[in-house]
């Protein structure tokens, strides 16, 4: 761990986190609890979950019996994992979590008032307690990740989007927020790999996937349905919403360069968009979105159709 410092607060994404339900400061224990009591109670707690937005949770709200704070916020890159508990306050103390030379994530701690050495000592020694359970819990996130994402272009995979679109459809009845899908089809892709050979192919899908998640919110979600085919899940976005989205995803891949061999490769994408109905199953928004695609792409290809 890095000696600790005074830093400004960290502006994260909050979208995600509300979603989750995270974002609200929990209750704060009120029996104080001594340095060494601490750490043998959060060893022993911290090894119950390996999801880490409760053992983050757990942490944040244990520590405050030993040093009162505001709020707790992590991030950790590599697994592209940000969560954020509490309040924001303009004081904060910044750790980095290391691990015999592994990085596992950035730790900030809030308050309203500043930290005296003392509490800065008691929060750096009581970090060592969340190092092997972050340890773990990454390394079952990734875990995780890889079963449910497609390697070659990093977008979840038919099983992540089977799950993702069932809950996703559920969440939306619940409050009542409308729900747009795109299916994204690279038009006569088959060209691409009879001519320039399928290693050029699969940097055409890389770079198309880049394409699409650099258009798109943080809470918009993309899977590889297909050989080259990509479904984009548009959360409490209405139809007139999901058509602006569609067309600025088609301008934005006809837009960037591809090359094989050092020659350049015109591409394009059709697109067809769907908006979930009052009691639509998943499997007839699926299919909307694909008889709107082929709608797009019997009309000439390179342009978006949207679903009656």
């Amino acid at each position: 761990m890095k000696p600790p410092s005074q830093t400004n607060a960290i502006d994260f994404d909050r979208a995600k986190l509300q979603r989750l339900g995270f974002g609200q400061q929990p209750p704060r224990p009120e029996r104080s609890v001594s340095l060494a009591q601490m750490r043998q109670q959060l060893s022993q707690l911290l090894q119950t979950s390996l999801e880490p937005q409760r053992i983050l949770g757990l942490f944040f709200r244990e520590i405050q019996r030993l040093v009162p704070l505001d709020a707790l916020s992590y991030e950790h890159k590599a697994s592209d994992l940000r969560l954020e508990f509490g309040e924001c306050a303009p004081h904060s103390i910044s750790f980095s979590l290391n691990h015999e030379g592994e990085h596992l994530g950035r730790l900030v701690f809030r308050r309203k008032q500043t930290f005296s050495d003392q509490e800065q000592g008691n929060l750096e020694s009581i970090l060592s307690a969340l190092l092997y359970p972050m340890r773990n819990t990454l390394l079952y996130r990734a875990a995780t990740q890889s079963a449910l994402r497609d390697p070659l272009t990093d977008t979840g995979n038919r099983i992540a989007m089977d799950q993702t679109l069932q809950r996703e459809i559920e969440m939306s009845r619940q409050h009542l927020q409308p729900l747009s899908l795109l299916m994204l089809d690279i038009d006569h892709f088959k060209h691409v790999n009879d001519n320039h050979g399928h290693s050029a192919g699969d940097e055409v899908l890389k770079a198309v996937a880049g394409s699409i998640k650099h258009q798109l919110r943080n809470v918009d979600m993309v899977f590889r349905f297909g050989g080259e085919e990509f479904l984009i899940l548009l959360s409490n976005t209405g139809r007139e919403a999901a058509a602006m989205v569609g067309e600025r995803l088609r301008f934005a891949a006809q837009e960037q360069e591809y090359a094989a061999d050092g020659k350049s490769i015109e591409l394009t994408v059709s697109l067809g968009c769907s908006t979930l109905l009052p009691g639509e199953s998943a499997d007839s928004l699926l299919r909307r979105a694909d008889n709107a695609l082929y709608v797009a792409k019997r009309a000439g290809r390179n342009r978006l159709a949207m679903a009656g």
